[in-house]
């Protein structure tokens, strides 16, 4: 759960964005700037575009680039009278505009044609690069986002997050069809509730999820997914950094530093670091989306154990491997 406008705590109460007043807008403003809401454990997202129009005028929520090169598209539905409301199929719609990204071919379109526009767009962001371009500045950033997550190809596959905060049947069986007949789509469920004046935010993935990877598989038995399934599961069901502690693979006052830095941190009884530069406690995704700059950070690779050297990727990795 997502806290937002932090405040008193009081009862907690389910809402909808109806009652809120809150548009789509409002959704995709806040997963512009936590894309890792949608992102799995071990997984990177930089978001490279917004409201992006192709040749036919149909517009895009946000777009976004994955730690493997893949170009990602997010679209956004308010609530579950907005989806039955559209002529077109929330997901066909969103396979619409996936078919427009498959189109872009080389990074140099993409900076062209969407990341610097939208960093012209959110400049301000941006602004520890003052004399450079808008242009400039999206090459940097994704240069350093390919870089760090050693990404050899571009845009070999696409990939499609749905968002609402309820998805109706015919929906989720589409979802669900497609993904068992290798279109990588996915649905997120966010749900709002009321503390006091603060709202709080429910992130859950409905699709695909672990319990359901039989029946996709029985579903693809003549035509099986080329992808790798035994990755793609272990992202969704890793063990998280409070697990890691309980084992005592890595204990609280373990000296972190994030790869190809010197920024270090320092793991804390929770599984949050303290933050060496500004003495400030946070999470490993936050810090670490701190010091690349990134929407989202593929935190469990890019977080080393300074003093064996060892990402914790890797720490976890060889005690699962020993403990099977």
């Amino acid at each position: 759960m997502y806290l937002l406008n932090h405040d008193n705590p009081d009862q907690i109460e389910e809402t909808t964005f109806a009652e809120l007043g809150k548009k789509e807008n409002y959704i995709e403003e806040i997963l512009r700037k936590n894309v890792n809401m949608v992102c799995d454990d071990d997984e990177s997202m930089l978001i490279v575009g917004q409201q992006i129009k192709n040749e036919k005028n149909g517009r895009s929520d946000l777009t976004a680039i994955d730690d493997e090169g893949n170009i990602v598209l997010i679209e956004i539905k308010r609530d579950k009278k907005d989806i039955e409301q559209r002529k077109e199929a929330f997901e066909f719609q969103a396979i619409r505009y996936a078919a427009s990204c498959a189109t872009i071919k080389s990074t140099d379109e993409l900076i062209q044609n969407v990341f610097a526009p939208y960093v012209e767009k959110h400049k301000i962001e941006f602004q520890g690069n003052k004399t450079l371009t808008s242009t400039e500045i999206a090459q940097r950033v994704l240069s350093d986002f390919i870089k760090e997550n050693n990404i050899k190809t571009f845009n070999e596959h696409q990939k499609i997050v749905l968002v609402a905060a309820e998805f109706d049947e015919q929906t989720l069986s589409a979802v669900a069809w497609l993904n068992s007949n290798q279109v990588d789509i996915s649905c997120y469920q966010v749900k709002p509730y009321k503390l006091g004046v603060q709202v709080l935010l429910d992130m859950k993935k409905i699709l695909p999820v672990p319990e359901f990877d039989d029946f996709y598989v029985s579903i693809a038995k003549q035509k099986p997914l080329n992808r790798n399934k035994k990755k793609d599961i272990t992202r969704r069901s890793l063990p998280k950094i409070d697990t890691m502690i309980s084992w005592g693979v890595v204990k609280p006052g373990t000296q972190l530093v994030a790869k190809g830095k010197t920024d270090e941190a320092i793991l804390q009884e929770n599984g949050q670091v303290k933050v060496m530069t500004t003495g400030t406690i946070q999470s490993l995704q936050q810090w670490l989306k701190t010091v690349y700059g990134w929407s989202s950070v593929e935190t469990y690779t890019f977080a080393i154990d300074k003093t064996s050297g060892k990402s914790l990727s890797d720490i976890r990795a060889d005690y699962m491997e020993k403990n099977q």
